[in-house]
């Protein structure tokens, strides 16, 4: 008995030997012939790199693709008169030393973006960006350089048209701005600060700004999409490379980008792009009238129940509201049998009318409503104005 155990307390002594060396020298042969006995796991999921196709939906590359080729640089040059010297209206300076070096013509270059909308060679920009220009140069994105012209210019919506001698060239296609939402996703495309062709991305952050004081007419997009000085009658496209609008005005205080840009909406440019090419102008109804919005106050000391309309706080002598008979206090209430709910919607709906047609205009006089007859006017041109605080 006393044999049988020694013999069994060697066999164990030598068998934890061999699994000590095995389990220090070989680890996986432990391994290995311990996984029959385990059960059968799931494979460990692990995240692989996305290919191409997986790429491309989250990518905007199709929609820069198609919109890329019809924006253009514009370069343009002026005229100017330099100052003459501070001391030239000094009488003991000139005394002494004369006239002081006359003025010199020098020139003045100044740098945009425009939109190709059309393949005959018609191109989109803002009027600020071509305003005074005697010369233009537009740079094509295969990098063509090529003189343009003026077409047409309407400084009421900061828009014009200019054209190159050039056929077959990449136009972009208008987009719907029905179908544009606030949250969208939108590209900006430009040549901010002269570094070459760039783009943005952002989402539309308001639709139909207005009473910003920047143009005659307002309905601005407005984007968080990175907009700075020389992106200005850029595209703003929306992620099928589609245009919505072009790219006008930003809020800044420092001169570049703040996240609040403008746009001016692709319904607006249609229309005035297409007034442009057909007649070299937009022609405008007008009345010579100066509106102003009713504010609480003013309905309350008004007596108004409601604030709808629009004040007529000046009437231009000799114009077609003063020969009609409507007179500064007036509340004008609707134009042509359309209501008017405030002064951006009485600007539009008197640009709409045609010069020379008669009309009816309802107005509110001493609580009491009177009908108007008046002939249209044509709206004058207006001077270009770029506020404070906006590029």
């Amino acid at each position: 008995m006393r044999r049988l155990w020694l013999l069994f307390a060697q066999t164990v002594t030598v068998a934890l030997a061999l699994w000590f060396i095995v389990a220090t020298l070989k680890p996986e042969w432990l391994v290995r012939g311990t996984s029959s006995i385990h059960l059968e796991s799931k494979p460990v999921p692990v995240q692989e790199a996305a290919g191409p196709d997986a790429a491309a939906q989250s990518s905007y590359r199709e929609a820069v693709r198609r919109a890329m080729p019809a924006v253009v640089n514009i370069f343009t040059t002026k005229e100017a008169r330099s100052q003459a010297h501070p001391f030239n209206n000094d009488p003991f300076f000139r005394r002494f030393f004369g006239d002081g070096p006359p003025m010199q013509d020098e020139k003045q270059f100044s740098l945009g973006s425009g939109v190709i909308v059309s393949s005959e060679g018609y191109i989109l920009t803002n009027d600020h960006v071509i305003d005074g220009a005697e010369e233009m140069e537009v740079a094509l994105a295969d990098g063509r350089k090529i003189p343009a012209k003026l077409v047409g210019s309407d400084p009421d919506t900061d828009l014009a048209v200019i054209k190159v001698n050039l056929k077959n060239l990449p136009s972009i296609t208008l987009g719907r701005l029905d179908n544009a939402k606030v949250g969208d996703v939108v590209l900006a495309i430009g040549n901010p600060f002269g570094v070459g062709q760039t783009v943005t991305m952002g989402i539309i952050s308001a639709l139909g700004r207005n009473h910003l004081g920047i143009n005659t007419f307002e309905d601005f997009i407005q984007t968080d999409a990175a907009i700075n000085p020389g992106n200005s009658g850029g595209a703003l496209v929306d992620t099928n490379g589609h245009l919505l609008g072009i790219n006008t005005v930003i809020y800044t205080r420092s001169g570049g980008s703040l996240g609040i840009g403008f746009a001016i909406p692709v319904t607006t440019v249609k229309t005035v792009m297409d007034a442009i090419i057909r007649n070299g102008q937009v022609v405008r109804g007008w009345i010579g009238v100066e509106p102003q919005d009713i504010t609480p106050e003013l309905a309350e000391s008004f007596g108004l129940q409601k604030s709808t309309g629009t004040i007529i706080a000046g009437v231009l002598r000799g114009g077609p509201a003063d020969k009609a008979g409507v007179k500064p206090g007036d509340i004008l209430l609707s134009v042509a049998g359309k209501p008017v709910s405030d002064t951006v919607s009485m600007l539009n709906l008197v640009a709409e009318l045609t010069p020379g047609d008669k009309v009816r205009v309802t107005v509110l006089r001493k609580s009491q409503e009177a009908a108007i007859d008046l002939t249209v006017g044509r709206r004058p041109r207006s001077k270009p104005r770029r506020p404070s605080g906006t590029e």
